[in-house]
């Protein structure tokens, strides 16, 4: 990699794959040139470049425990995501990375895990989650509660279908906002299925990440069911944009989220600006 964080290693997609019905979300396969990958945590962020269009930072959804290429679940939604999902397998981009901080894996060891994913923001919990599975005896019982507007938007499918509901000690529950004929799992927003499942609390961290108005209600039901703040951890989704805590685009007070985040406790929330 490059030893100047704001040049870009050169690197190849490798394949993609579709996550959603409409296809506006879609996974990357990335390989460096270099051969190189990069340390990095759960929850971190790289920078993609699109050459001749731009650069944007998202979530590293491939998961540290294991061997293999850099991965990255993109929703189309800008001029740069925009061109990314114009790519084909073959094209060449920039990365560089990995900024933020992660997830304390450290800190939740012996504990009961619960995360709480929407939409597109299931693809930093993926990380998350699958690192936790694959060191799965350092943590009690693991839970999934996932939602989308309907079942063509849930993501990553092959996983909350198949694979994370045969995790030891590990169950998965699935909603969507508006069902259809195939569908036979619960209809209701991500906040009302969680206060309907009533997770108990006790020795139990809450993960949650999804857009804004998810995470508002979910905090306030995480409350309801006797959760405390310093028990809650969350991301915030800030426009980043050197990764390096330079250029002021991210900073809330005098936190910078592309340094001192995307990850922070629903305590550590409380005590900054309310300027996100």
């Amino acid at each position: 990699m490059s030893p100047n964080p704001l040049i870009p290693t050169i690197a190849t997609i490798k394949d993609i794959i579709p996550e959603t019905g409409a296809q506006d979300v879609k996974t990357f396969i990335v390989q460096p040139d270099d051969g190189e990958i990069f340390p990095y945590r759960p929850g971190q962020c790289a920078m993609l470049s699109i050459f001749g269009v731009g650069e944007s930072m998202i979530s590293i959804t491939s998961t540290c425990s294991r061997k293999g290429p850099l991965e990255f679940s993109v929703k189309r939604a800008g001029r740069v995501t925009g061109a990314l999902h114009q790519a084909e397998p073959g094209h060449k981009i920039g990365v560089r990375g990995p900024y933020g901080n992660s997830f304390p894996v450290e800190e939740w060891k012996g504990k009961n895990l619960l995360f709480i994913g929407g939409g597109i923001g299931l693809a930093p919990l993926r990380s998350l989650i699958n690192y936790c599975l694959d060191t799965r005896r350092d943590f009690q019982k693991v839970d999934i509660l996932y939602g989308a507007r309907s079942p063509q938007d849930l993501c990553f499918k092959r996983e909350i279908f198949d694979n994370w509901p045969k995790g030891e000690d590990a169950g998965v529950h699935l909603t969507v906002d508006m069902g259809d004929d195939s569908w036979k799992g619960a209809v209701a927003l991500v906040p009302h299925y969680l206060e309907e499942l009533a997770p108990s609390p006790e020795n139990t961290i809450a993960v949650t990440c999804g857009p804004p108005i998810m995470i508002k209600f979910t905090l306030q039901s995480l409350e309801k069911l006797g959760f405390r703040d310093n028990q809650i951890v969350t991301t915030l989704e800030l426009k980043m944009q050197c990764g390096i805590g330079k250029c002021g685009r991210c900073n809330i007070g005098e936190k910078y989220v592309c340094v001192d985040g995307p990850v922070f406790t629903c305590e550590q929330l409380r005590q900054m600006p309310q300027e996100y």
